[in-house]
């Protein structure tokens, strides 16, 4: 089999370091921040041979590129056939110029990713989430759809009426969306009548929220879902940055990096790869990007590789869920946290209809979280006390809980120019 992901991991490894190479020399010759940065560190690239060596070159961060954005640029600017920015929920966005040969790398990345989770010529996909407002998500599903030979609907988010007249119209056996839109879809189908155990749909393809937990089972959004709506369920991980999508396969266990596009180190606290199955920071190298390639990319994801042969034959390494974002993580009461934790949670509770989640130092020098919950509906018990005992059984402890109308907690989840949802604010002084 042609696929490098099936080869054995020594070939993999031989393969990576072979591209690496040629990345490297690129950057050498291309890149005004990296040249810098190899004159200022003295690294000689032609050094550089096995993956291990990459130890010896600096990170790359999220500031780099905000303040040094041009510097990243690898091509003249009339190469740049597509810009996109990142969505800017942890800092300034950040701009990325595409070349005719990174929307082809773009989409060659998608349609594998695809096939991972098991679509093929004569798939129908309805696509929920957004293609415009410099959004490279929707465009890459659809770059990649159009290179797999199957067909999309491009609907766009949200709309539950609009997206069930195109499911009933159209007939898609696959939707790709937000997991906990899922759950307004049911919703919305449950009082209109809708019979959405027997649509068409056979497939969801997560994108965004997690769906299994670090032992791959299904998370309590997850298992929500599948209660309801006994569908076959794909997670994936992915980020502007890394220009590259991981997909779950049909044994669920874990997003299949694709070695031929990208590099991943899994980093610890004290900056060096942790153990294979060991939890850390995600570090992505890029290959075979030809606008803005990036060396050793802090992504600050937190998860961990699973280097086992998957059940599928595939060999390439595989990533867990996320466990959250490095910067995110809370020390609530003693205990460690993150985000989806508490997402979890309050994505699982029926009588919630949204919620943002707000960090803050306390006065005694640790964090102090309040969660404030919008309802859709006037439960007959003690709201704060119900969600108190869900996180203490759930996560074993409790966050501060306010309970305000549901239109206010939709303006703090939407602020003027967001893309995508805010459900978690971040006031710490001193961030981690």
């Amino acid at each position: 089999m042609d696929d490098i992901e099936y080869r054995t991991p020594e070939e993999i490894k031989s393969y990576q370091e072979e591209l690496l190479h040629t990345a490297l020399a690129y950057l050498q010759g291309h890149s005004a921040y990296y040249q810098r940065m190899f004159a200022r560190c003295e690294i000689n690239v032609d050094k550089i041979v096995h993956l291990e060596d990459l130890v010896k070159i600096p990170f790359t961060e999220k500031k780099d590129l905000q303040i040094f954005n041009e510097d990243f640029l690898c091509c003249p600017r009339e190469k740049i056939i597509d810009y996109i920015t990142t969505s800017g929920t942890l800092g300034e966005p950040v701009t990325f110029g595409c070349t005719e040969k990174d929307l082809q790398r773009l989409a060659y990345n998608e349609k594998k990713s695809f096939a991972c989770a098991g679509l093929k010529p004569g798939n129908i996909l309805q696509l929920m989430t957004t293609i415009d407002k410099r959004f490279m998500a929707g465009l890459a599903y659809f770059l990649g759809i159009r290179e797999l030979g199957a067909s999309i609907i491009r609907v766009g988010n949200g709309i539950p009426e609009l997206q069930w007249d195109t499911i009933k119209r159209i007939k898609p056996d696959t939707i790709m969306c937000v997991p906990s839109f899922i759950l307004r879809l049911i919703q919305y189908a449950e009082e209109h009548g809708i019979d959405y155990r027997n649509s068409s749909v056979r497939r969801i393809i997560g994108i965004g929220e997690g769906l299994r937990e670090q032992d791959f089972s299904l998370n309590l959004l997850g298992r929500r879902i599948k209660e309801k709506w006994d569908v076959d369920m794909f997670a994936t991980y992915s980020s502007t940055e890394m220009g590259a999508t991981f997909s779950e396969c049909e044994y669920g266990m874990g997003g299949h990096v694709h070695p031929e596009l990208i590099i991943v180190e899994i980093i610890g606290d004290d900056n060096l790869p942790v153990p294979d199955g060991e939890v850390g920071e995600i570090v992505v190298t890029t290959l075979g990007v030809e606008g803005m390639p990036l060396l050793r990319f802090r992504t600050g994801d937190m998860a961990a590789k699973c280097v086992e042969r998957c059940r599928c034959g595939r060999y390439s390494y595989r990533l867990t869920p996320l466990v959250g974002r490095k910067n995110n993580m809370i020390k609530l009461k003693g205990t460690t946290l993150y985000p989806p934790a508490i997402n979890d949670v309050l994505d699982n509770t029926q009588y919630v209809e949204n919620y943002i989640i707000i960090v803050q130092n306390s006065d005694a020098g640790t964090d102090d979280v309040v969660v404030k919950v919008g309802l859709n509906s006037e439960p007959d018990f003690d709201v704060i006390k119900d969600l108190k005992d869900r996180f203490r059984s759930r996560i074993r402890v409790a966050p501060s809980i306010e309970i305000l109308p549901v239109d206010e907690i939709a303006r703090l989840n939407f602020p003027a120019k967001s893309r995508k949802p805010v459900k978690f604010v971040d006031n710490r002084k001193n961030l981690r």
